[in-house]
């Protein structure tokens, strides 16, 4: 057998390629090594660039990127009356857009798009109107179709719970007055473009905006809020609300008393007010006619203004009792003096008689106001200086702008000095409240004045802005010390007399003093009377023995022979006064005070 032959020499391996090393020249390494200085070197100066140079810019950039903020949408303070009641405050409305060229349906792919048809078979129902009419709305377009607007909170978040891409709902306030035209006089309203136009949302426009600030919020990389991104005050929430002295219970009273007196006499405009004679708070001031706030553009523009503060009328009668305590002031006339009444006179050659052409004869003063003698007045204030009879009506302000938070408030109008001086028939005519010219709301005042015992007040309706449900309490006691206590009380007294024994009579509620005066005044325009047209009013004060509250109430043109401050202004009173002793809690007079005012003389 022949055996195998192995070739057991080892195998030479390929020769490898061998790399000759070689010196690297020194110009060459100076090269590379000026190369990577140079790039080190630009990197450095770009650092320094960034952090010390472009610093404030990249930090700016990326605020913007990493905060998110949120520009309120202006909201303005509510306003309620004297007991919380809402008067006026904004509420959160919406707007609802859509951008079909975005619809997508939850649980969808991201990048599915939904045709108009899909959204608005889920939409209709939230937003309760005929599919056919979204449709319409969107038609072709691609984005920014408004779909609806004036949404309820409520309905907007039905909308967000349907989840669909492509909605978007921007919120926007609307300003709502729960009493409708209950406070339209006195609050006025915004336009629809939230601009104020009456009333003291234009005359607080700065108190009434709320204090908003921007939010701005840093977030992280996952959107998640950081801390240190809040600013101070960010999260500071305004609750301020307006309170008013206004009694909502009591201007309803007022307000429906008024219209319907207004109506039955076919009058021009009636108002009605209240006031606390011990601050100056008015608790109603109800006008008529009047307009809804919340539908403004229904209504003349002609009934957006106060006419009680605005507009000027020779007060009448009415002004007697503060004539009567200007002479007494003067110690011109004697409380238990007597004046003669002959029905009629002549002065400077202009003939003044009583408005039933009736002479009295001889009678005291609580007489002459419960007959309202023009001729007893005038002999009267006859006897107070006429210097000191323009320095006294000059001295109560009425040809001054009242110092009062009503927005147009106006001056009334009283001849100048030297007129009234000169010419007779001025002090003659003014005795009976006529020859100048005020406002109601002054008129008031001075009233309140009688009633407080000398002191003249500032009329307002707002007690300032408090926090959350809190309320603020009554002012104290205030006013200027005009009149002698002793001298109001004796006309107080008188006017009590004329509601027990004159032409007051149908004031008389059964338990309580009330002391009150009629007028019916003629109307004036442009210095002449108007054939006809009269003012008819009646003002009372309550209750007697410890004075609270003055009521007037005006009545402007009414209708009829028998239109007189008695039976056109006295009623609507009579119903305020007696909401007003119920809702205040005021007891009845003491009897024996009521007795004794009964048995007092008549001097």
């Amino acid at each position: 057998m022949a055996a195998s032959s192995t070739d057991l020499r080892p195998r030479r391996r390929p020769p490898g390629r061998v790399v000759d090393l070689h010196p690297i020249s020194p110009g060459r390494l100076l090269s590379v090594y000026l190369i990577l200085a140079v790039g080190l070197t630009g990197l450095a100066a770009r650092l320094a660039w960034l952090q010390v140079v472009d610093s404030p810019r990249l930090q700016a950039k990326a605020r913007a990127i990493q905060t998110h903020s949120q520009v309120p949408i202006g909201k303005r303070r509510t306003i309620v009356d004297r007991t919380g009641r809402l008067v006026a405050l904004d509420e959160e409305r919406y707007t609802l857009w859509a951008h079909p060229r975005y619809f997508n349906l939850p649980g969808d792919d991201p990048q599915k798009l939904r045709p108009p048809a899909d959204v608005i078979e889920r939409l209709a129902p939230v937003l309760a109107v005929p599919p056919a009419s979204l449709e319409d709305r969107i038609g072709g377009r691609r984005s920014g179709v408004k779909l609806a607007t004036d949404l309820d909170p409520d309905t907007a978040e039905r909308v967000r719970e349907l989840g669909i891409s492509g909605l978007d709902l921007e919120a926007y306030p609307q300003r709502l007055y729960p009493q409708g035209s209950l406070f339209a006089n006195v609050v006025g309203f915004l336009n629809l473009e939230r601009v104020p136009q009456a009333g003291l949302e234009q005359s607080r426009d700065r108190d009434l905006k709320r204090h908003e600030a921007v939010l701005r919020m840093r977030r992280g990389a996952d959107g998640t809020p950081l801390p240190e991104g809040l600013q101070a005050g960010v999260l500071y929430g305004d609750d301020l609300r307006l309170q008013l002295t206004l009694d909502a219970r009591l201007q309803q009273v007022a307000q429906q008393a008024l219209s319907k007196q207004v109506k039955q006499w076919k009058a021009k405009r009636g108002v009605a007010l209240v006031m606390d004679v011990r601050n100056g708070e008015l608790l109603a001031l109800a006008s008529t006619p009047t307009y809804d706030p919340n539908k403004f553009w229904k209504f003349n523009p002609g009934l957006f203004r106060e006419w009680s503060v605005q507009d000027l009328y020779e007060p009448g009668s009415t002004f007697k009792p503060i004539n009567l305590a200007l002479a007494l002031q003067e110690k011109a006339i004697d409380p238990n003096g007597r004046v003669n009444d002959s029905g009629s006179l002549t002065i400077g050659g202009w003939p003044i008689f009583n408005h039933d052409k009736r002479a009295n004869g001889v009678i005291d003063f609580p007489t002459v106001l419960q007959v309202s003698s023009n001729v007893g007045m005038v002999n009267a204030m006859a006897r107070v200086k006429r210097d000191r009879f323009w320095h006294w009506l000059h001295t109560l302000g009425i040809d001054a702008v009242p110092d009062t938070d009503l927005p147009g408030a106006v001056a009334g109008q009283l001849k100048d000095r030297q007129q009234f001086v000169s010419h007779p028939i001025e002090p003659a005519v003014a005795s009976f409240g006529q020859g100048f010219s005020l406002t109601p709301l002054k008129l008031l005042q001075m009233h309140a004045m009688l009633a407080n015992g000398g002191r003249l007040v500032s009329p307002h309706i707002t007690r300032g802005l408090r926090s959350g449900d809190a309320l603020a309490s009554p002012a104290s006691r205030s006013g200027v010390q005009l009149l002698d206590p002793a001298v109001t009380k004796v006309v107080l007294g008188w006017m009590e007399s004329v509601v027990e024994k004159g032409s007051g009579k149908g004031a008389k509620l059964a338990a309580y003093r009330i002391g009150g005066k009629t007028g019916t005044a003629q109307k004036a325009r442009n210095g002449v009377y108007i054939p006809g047209a009269r003012i008819c009013s009646f003002v009372a004060v309550l209750p007697i023995e410890d004075p609270r509250f003055a009521v007037l109430v005006v009545v402007d043109e009414p209708q009829g022979a028998n239109a007189y401050g008695s039976t056109v202004a006295l009623p609507v009173s009579r119903q305020i006064m007696e909401a007003l002793l119920v809702l205040e809690k005021i007891p009845p007079s003491k009897p024996a005070a009521a007795a004794a005012a009964t048995a007092r003389p008549a001097a």
